[in-house]
C-alpha cells in the first residue's frame, strides 16, 4: 500500500462525516458525500445521521479492543488509535449533537479500553451506550462510561479479574501490578454506574459459574438489576433518550 492511499484512509478514519445539506435536482450530484459516508461505515464502523434536526454520531465497539500490539488479521478489532481521534473530533464538532455507542465486544487491551472509557466519560456532548450481543471484560467500563446506558435483554456481560497471556514473571511485583490494574477498573465502574466496588468485586471473584475461570456472566436483566447498566432497551430507546438530552440543552 503506497503512502498516498494510507494518508487517504487515515483522513477518513480520523474525521467523523460532516453533516451535508440536502441536494436538490438543480444543486448537483450528492454521490461524493454518499460515497464518503459508505467508505466511513466500511472502514470505521461509524456514521453520522440526522432525523429530528440533530446530528447523532454512531460509534461501534466490536470484536476485540486492540491496544499496543497488532492482533492477527483474522480478528475483528476496534483500534484505539482510530477511536480516540474520533471522540476528540466529535467533542469539538459544532455540528454533532450527540454520541451513540453500540457495543458488541469480547474485551481486549485493558489500558486501551480504559483510555477510551475515560474520554467518553469526560465528554460534554450527550452520550448513550447500547450493549448488543456482549459487553464483556473491559467492555463493562466502556458501557458504563456514557451518561446513560441501555442493554438488550438477550445481551450478556462477563465480569472477571484481570488476565494476561504470554510470559509472566512469578514475582510479588507482578501480583501487585495485577491488583492495581484491577482497582483501576473496579473504581471506574463503581464511579460511573450504580454498583458498589464491594459488589463488583464479589461478582468478579465468584467461582463455579465460568468453566476454568472465575467471574460472573450477567444477561441484560441481571446487569440492570446489579445496576451495572441503567435500563433495558433497544436502539429506539437509546436514540429517544439521546434526543431528549439534546433538546434539554
Amino acid at each position: 500500500m503506497n503512502r498516498k492511499k494510507q494518508a487517504e484512509q487515515k483522513d477518513s478514519i480520523l474525521e467523523p462525516v460532516a453533516p451535508t445539506p440536502s441536494v436538490g435536482e438543480d444543486d448537483g450530484d450528492s454521490s461524493d458525500s454518499t460515497d464518503r459516508e459508505l467508505r466511513q461505515i466500511v472502514e470505521t464502523g461509524s456514521i453520522t445521521v440526522d432525523k429530528r434536526g440533530h446530528y447523532i454520531h454512531c460509534l461501534t465497539v466490536i470484536g476485540q479492543i486492540e491496544g499496543h500490539y497488532v492482533l492477527p488479521a483474522q480478528n475483528k478489532t476496534t483500534k484505539y488509535e482510530h477511536v480516540i481521534p474520533q471522540l476528540v473530533a466529535i467533542e469539538e464538532s459544532r455540528d454533532i449533537d450527540g454520541l451513540l455507542i453500540i457495543l458488541n465486544t469480547v474485551g481486549g487491551d485493558i489500558e486501551a479500553g480504559l483510555a477510551i472509557a475515560e474520554l467518553i466519560a469526560g465528554m460534554k456532548t450527550p452520550t448513550v451506550s447500547l450493549v448488543l450481543g456482549g459487553g464483556h471484560s473491559i467492555g463493562v467500563p466502556l458501557a458504563a462510561s456514557s451518561a446513560y446506558s441501555f442493554i438488550a435483554p438477550s445481551a450478556t456481560m462477563t465480569v472477571h479479574p484481570v488476565r494476561m497471556t504470554g510470559l509472566v514473571l512469578g514475582v510479588p511485583q507482578t501480583m501487585s501490578y495485577f491488583e492495581q490494574m484491577q482497582e483501576r477498573i473496579t473504581g471506574f465502574v463503581a464511579s460511573h454506574s450504580g454498583i458498589s466496588e464491594k459488589r463488583y468485586t464479589e461478582l468478579m471473584m465468584r467461582t463455579g459459574e465460568l468453566v476454568m475461570d472465575v467471574g460472573t456472566v450477567l444477561d441484560g436483566r441481571k446487569a440492570v438489576r446489579e445496576k451495572l447498566i441503567d435500563q433495558l432497551g433497544g436502539i429506539s430507546d437509546a436514540l429517544e433518550w439521546l434526543y431528549q438530552e439534546i433538546e434539554k440543552g
